[in-house]
């Protein structure tokens, strides 16, 4: 680190900065804050702009930039220096676009803001990545199935070694004995030859994947670059990153006998029948003769709250596709799809009209029973009544995927034992519950830190010795938690990535390239560690948390509260870091009640030294001040896209982006406060079973906090409603303005100014 901070502030007066800005004034707030050097220029992300920045950083004279211009979300490859810290301040988006041109509140505004970027660049450095010993560069995948045998083939073809780990004693999963699959080439007319032998044959001609069968995960332990995996025969592989492939189940069909399954052995599954296929002859069960009129039962079970609730999308080309064959191997048989809704979307619309050009009747309703005789009764809703269909020599129910997620052994549980997988932790039982879907303020198991042989109902897939649990954290329906807009593949074990039906129903198609995406992530992790740098959603970022042991009081929180199993504990009970598994959301510095956790480039004391660095009028003035800490990911842009329509906010409020508002420590609002701030606002991401919260939890935890902060407001003698939260998307642009003159409003007209405005 460099001993001695020469700040250059540089002001753009483009895209209407200077036009509605004294710049003279804001080179004086630079002087005041003691920057060295302050310059400005027309167009400063120009070559020309650019140039006078990199001159000075080249002559010595600064090692620390300050940027007054547009937002910090864009230009940002212009304003890179490489090994020299940048701050910028938003003076486009956030002053002169949503503000009053000439207006001396405006002016105060943009002259803060600079204050804030000088005080930010004062209490930070340029951060320094954590890089330690060697990193392996082979990617481990779990699963054999198709879905396995892809990911491992990608990983190979981008020359990277990978030990493929199946438990099973040959390759290709429940799927490799099929006889067709649905088509993923043009036309999409026609059942194609299942790709999964071709694919284990190339997979064991591959000199680079080296195939482990029979075996399981005994222990994971480690980070990204650097995992430790124990297989149950006795070896152990040192491992860059893990890609999980352990594909899916078919839902319990016992479960389903007012459909027929059991009453009659002519009721099958899908599952079962494309055994059936297969074999090379469709024979009932009951007589060992070919069916000659075959009705398909879809939703079997599925958006049904006491099975699944949710759709497992594939069944009806499924569907689709065994009917064609039936009807390929007997032209003379009768097969009936009874459906709901019928979802064949995009390419597969041709194969629907494939089917019913070769004779497939396609009826609409909701199946209600079917008896031992084989007789099915749906209700139609265009006649709303019941319907009887008769003569059937064999019924097809199309049951659900289960994800082997935490199940590998096939075993079905309900959604009770389900949580139980993760049992309470006697060491802590504060620790919050470490599955998403579950609706907050309901009661959950608290999160696991026992081994995984102590989980009821079946084993873990990587036996996980993290604080945190054993397993990949997972959705209340047994799906891995990634998030389909934060972070695709990603689990919220870094390093770690899950692929096709483990993450939610695909086809094999759409499984096979989620399986490749997962392979390049996998490879994407591995070159971010060696470089000691973040993966997404803070790619690139070096820094990581430091912790100041000496003050540290063991109270666990950043270790229960990290989003991400980054901290486990030593034999001291001493948070201990694992930088690599790290995400750089500042969980664990907002939850430190003793400021013990920080970042090079991110802190509370730097939070609160850039909330002072605000000028706060007095009461005399009738010019409130507002604080808004916004979240970098969703409310922070929300506020960048409401300036770039133009539209417009109270001019009382300022704002500082932080990294995810579960890094905000209530010490900062008790700060901000104390020097007369009239309220807080803690603007973040939308929380809750559809939480859009890259860092999982923020909005929630910062929730959870705020309910903690009224003692210190009344110890204060301040209203709890100076403090808020608000949940905002980058959709919610246009309202988001209204929030905030809402919020000050209130704060004007009813819970009146600061008392300690002046103090």
């Amino acid at each position: 680190m460099t001993a001695e901070k020469n700040i250059g502030v540089y002001l753009c007066s483009g895209c209407s900065i200077g036009e509605q800005l004294d710049m003279s004034t804001l080179e004086g707030v630079a002087g005041e804050m003691k920057a060295p050097v302050c310059k400005s220029h027309e167009v400063l992300c120009s070559r020309e702009g650019v140039k006078l920045i990199s001159d000075d950083i080249a002559s010595g004279d600064v090692n620390r930039v300050v940027i007054g211009a547009c937002s910090p979300r864009v230009m940002t490859d212009k304003f890179w220096f490489d090994g020299t810290h940048t701050v910028r301040a938003n003076l486009r988006e956030q002053v002169v676009w949503s503000h009053p041109a000439g207006d001396e509140d405006t002016q105060a505004i943009a002259d803060d803001y600079v204050r804030m970027a000088i005080t930010q660049a004062q209490k930070t450095d340029a951060a320094e990545p954590w890089i330690e010993g060697e990193y392996s560069e082979t990617i481990m995948v779990v699963g054999g199935g198709h879905v396995g045998l892809t990911a491992a083939r990608e990983a190979s073809r981008a020359g990277y070694p990978v030990v493929l780990v199946e438990k099973a004693g040959e390759l290709g999963g429940s799927t490799k004995d099929w006889k067709k699959v649905v088509p993923s080439r043009p036309p999409y007319r026609e059942p194609e030859d299942n790709p999964v032998s071709g694919l284990i044959a190339k997979v064991k001609g591959d000199d680079r994947i080296r195939v482990v069968t029979g075996t399981t995960v005994a222990e994971t332990s480690g980070m990204p670059g650097k995992f430790e995996v124990e297989l149950s025969n006795g070896s152990t592989e040192s491992v860059g990153a893990i890609v999980v492939a352990t594909g899916w189940r078919p839902y319990d069909a016992t479960k389903l006998g007012h459909l027929g399954y059991g009453a009659s052995p002519d009721v099958v599954t899908n599952f079962e029948m494309e055994g059936m296929l297969a074999s090379g002859g469709i024979k009932r069960k009951s007589d060992g003769n070919a069916p000659k009129t075959v009705a398909f039962v879809q939703c079997a079970g599925q958006r049904d709250p006491e099975h699944l609730p949710y759709c497992s999308s594939v069944c009806c080309a499924a569907s689709i596709k065994q009917a064609m064959q039936l009807i390929e191997a007997d032209p003379d048989v009768m097969c009936t799809i009874l459906y709901e809704e019928l979802r064949t979307p995009g390419v597969t619309e041709e194969f629907y009209r494939s089917a019913q050009e070769k004779g497939v009747v396609f009826i609409k309703g909701n199946v209600e029973s079917v008896d031992g005789s084989l007789k099915v009764t749906y209700h139609d809703d265009l006649i709303g009544d019941d319907v009887p269909l008769e003569g059937i020599d064999m019924v097809v129910l199309a049951t659900g995927m289960i994800p082997n997620s935490t199940n590998p052994d096939g075993e079905d549980m309900d959604l009770e034992e389900e949580k139980q997988i993760y049992i309470k932790d006697d060491i802590n039982p504060a620790a919050p519950f470490d599955v998403a879907g579950y609706a907050e303020g309901t009661e959950a198991p608290e999160a696991c830190a026992r081994p995984a042989e102590s989980i009821p109902g079946g084993s873990s897939i990587l036996n996980l010795r993290y604080r945190q649990g054993p397993n990949i954290p997972i959705l209340a329906d047994g799906f891995s938690d990634s998030h389909y807009i934060c972070f695709p593949y990603e689990t919220r074990r870094t390093g770690i990535y899950a692929c096709g039906p483990l993450r939610r129903p695909m086809d094999s198609e759409e499984a096979a390239k989620d399986a490749a995406g997962a392979a390049m992530k996998a490879i994407q992790v591995i070159h971010g560690v060696k470089a000691g740098r973040a993966v997404h959603p803070r790619s690139g970022d070096l820094s990581y948390p430091k912790f100041n042991l000496d003050i540290c009081t063991k109270c666990r929180r950043c270790t229960v509260e990290c989003p991400f199993g980054s901290i486990d504990e030593d034999e001291e009970t001493f948070p201990q870091m694992n930088p690599s598994r790290c995400r750089r959301c500042g969980t664990c510095m907002g939850a430190c009640p003793v400021r013990a956790i920080s970042f090079d480039n991110y802190s509370v004391e730097m939070l609160t030294s850039m909330a002072k660095a605000v000028e706060i009028p007095d009461e005399f003035d009738e010019k409130p001040r507002v604080l808004i800490l916004a979240c970098q990911n969703d409310a922070y842009p929300a506020l960048d896209m409401a300036g770039i329509h133009r539209h417009q906010w109270s001019a009382h409020v300022r704002a500082i982006p932080v990294r995810c508002l579960g890094s905000v420590s209530l010490l900062c609002i008790s700060d901000a406060l104390s020097v007369g701030y009239d309220g807080i606002v803690l603007m973040g991401c939308k929380s809750g079973d559809d939480y859009q919260c890259h860092f999982i939890k923020g909005s929630a935890l910062a929730k959870e906090r705020l309910s903690k902060i009224e003692e210190t407001l009344q110890s204060m003698m301040l209203e709890k409603e100076r403090v808020a939260s608000m949940e905002v998307s980058i959709a919610d642009s246009a309202a988001v303005g209204k929030m905030i003159d809402d919020f000050v409003a209130n704060i004007v007209d009813n819970i009146g100014f600061n008392p300690f405005k002046g103090f």
